[in-house]
This record gives structure tokens, sequence and C-alpha cells, in this order.
């Protein structure tokens, strides 16, 4: 690879070959034989940690480079990235595979000899070169394959070795809430309802307060029922309107979302009156489970709309 010009190139990995199907040791780091120890930004890799590694790819740039023991001139390239990745400071990974002791992952990157650099972006192989090279022609190929990480939007940071990187902590639920959510885990529906309950009338516009009632209201209508009764109700009812709601419960509950709001849809063009206005409480009832940004639920919400008026 030749150091980019003008407008920065988009990884082009056609004809890339598939990584994911994926023996002698390796001498330890800083051992006769071996690589000096990893650094704080490279990671030395076996073929029971490749996937990691590939998976890893989808976040930031990972630098491959395939050595072996008995060739000085593939230690000197790892070397040599090494140091690289510790002047860049966690914009790409390097990983050092012994080519000799993980034949297989040799294989998967079509390795002919020692040393082989690949470059992985988003799970993808980009060759850069084989063979002794200068470490300023090093420099250029890595600041080619930094355009080409960042015009496809890799450019998250790796973290140094041995440093965890941070956690945001979960936000603390409000005491009423905590409460619920607590009731709900100790299957006890009447505790966690009256907590969302109370936190409705300290504040009727808690949105979230609102969703969890009707979550806890699905849940308390589907407790104990037979689903096989219930399916098999609505199949040989379909006028029936308990048959359906109850059908339409069990949909959402299980994640046929779509199925349930579909039937309903349909059950509210057939009604009229009082039946009419439970089907269509149901509904905005299960729109707060599901939740009002979903797509589901916006698409849903037209169709109601159309069947109501």
């Amino acid at each position: 690879m030749s150091q980019p010009s003008g407008p920065r190139p988009r990884l082009d990995v056609r004809g890339a070959v598939d990584l994911s199907g994926l023996a002698r040791s390796t001498p330890p780091p800083g051992t006769p034989g071996g690589l000096d120890k990893p650094s704080a930004y490279a990671l030395d890799v076996d073929e029971s940690t490749f996937n990691d590694v590939l998976q890893r790819s989808t976040q930031h740039p990972v630098v491959v480079v395939l050595w072996a023991p008995w060739s000085e001139v593939s230690t000197g390239v790892a070397a040599d990235l090494a140091a690289l990745a510790d002047e860049d400071a966690g914009r790409w990974l390097l990983a050092r595979i012994d080519a000799d002791a993980n034949p297989r992952v040799a294989q998967a990157f079509q390795a002919q000899s020692v040393p082989t650099v690949v470059a992985v972006l988003a799970g993808q192989p980009l060759p850069l070169f084989q063979g002794a090279y200068p470490r300023d022609q090093v420099r250029a190929v890595i600041d080619q394959v930094l355009a080409a990480a960042e015009a496809n939007g890799i450019t998250g940071r790796v973290a140094p070795a041995g440093e965890e990187p941070e956690v945001e902590p979960e936000p603390e639920l409000p005491p009423l809430h905590q409460a619920a959510y607590d009731a709900i885990e100790a299957d006890d529906l009447p505790a966690a309802r009256a907590a969302y309950e109370q936190a409705l009338t300290e504040n009727p516009r808690d949105a979230l307060a609102r969703a969890g009632l009707a979550q806890v209201g699905l849940l308390e209508r589907t407790h104990d029922i037979d689903l096989r009764a219930v399916r098999t109700a609505a199949a040989d009812r379909p006028d029936d309107v308990d048959a359906q709601l109850a059908v339409a419960d069990l949909d959402v509950l299980g994640g046929q979302v779509e199925d349930a709001f579909a039937r309903l849809v349909d059950v509210l063009r057939r009604t009229f009156g009082a039946d009419k206005e439970r089907v269509r409480l149901r509904l905005v009832d299960l729109f707060e489970v599901v939740g009002g940004d979903d797509p589901r639920v916006v698409a849903a919400r037209r169709a109601m709309a159309s069947a109501l008026y």
C-alpha cells in the first residue's frame, strides 16, 4: 500500500477471505526465540482468542502480524509495529500471531511466508505486505489503514493492556420505581402495581411509571392462563372479543408484537360500542408496554386511527 493522497478511501473488502471458521508452542515473550513482552497496545493471539480479536475490529482497527521464531525478519517487523502502536497510543491494536503454532489462522489469512501483515476492519481482512519492510514505509501503510478505518466509521480507541475500560454505572431508579422493580422480581405483582400507582399519583406525567403499570397489567392478565387453551379459543371463536384480547396479550409477551397489533386492529374494525372501546383501550395499553417510539407502535397507531374513523 502506498501513502494515500486526495480523499480518504473507503475500505474495499471484495474478495475477502472468510475468517470465521477458524500446534506447536510459541516461545514465551521475553525468552530466546520469542518476541519482546507485549506493549500497551499489542496482544499475543492464538486460535482460541482469534475470534475475540475479530470482534474488537468492529470498534477499532486491528493490525495482525504473522511471525515465526526462526525468522529474524518477522520478529523485527513485529517490533517495529509494536513501537508504532505505542506511538499511536490506542488508535489501533497490534495482534501478534505465531504462524507455526497457529497454522489455521495463517491459512485463513492465506499467508505464504512470514512476516505477513494484514489489517482487520469490521471483521474483514485487508492485506498490507509480506516480508521485510522499512519502518518509514510501515508507518505510511499504517496511516493508510487509519484513514480507511476513519472513512468507514471505525474510530474507537484501544484500552492499554491491563487497564479496564470505564463502565458507566447504571443510574439509580427513583424509590417507587425500584420498589416496583423489586416486587416484580419477587413475583409480587400487587405490590408492583401499588408502587407504580403511587408514583403516578405523585407525578401524573411520569411516563416510566405509566409504562411500568401497563407492563404489570400484562403480567397480571397472563399470570395463570393456559397458553394452549387461550390460542385454541381465539382460533375457534374469532368474534369472541375476550379470546382475541387474551391471545394478543400472549403475542406481545412472546415478542410477536406485530401479530398482536394486527389482530386487535382487525377486531376493532368488526366491533361496535362497548366492545370497540375495550379493544381500543387494550391497544393503547399494549402500546405503552412496547413503547411509544417503537416503529411497530407508530404503524399500529395509524392502523387503529383508520379502523376507528
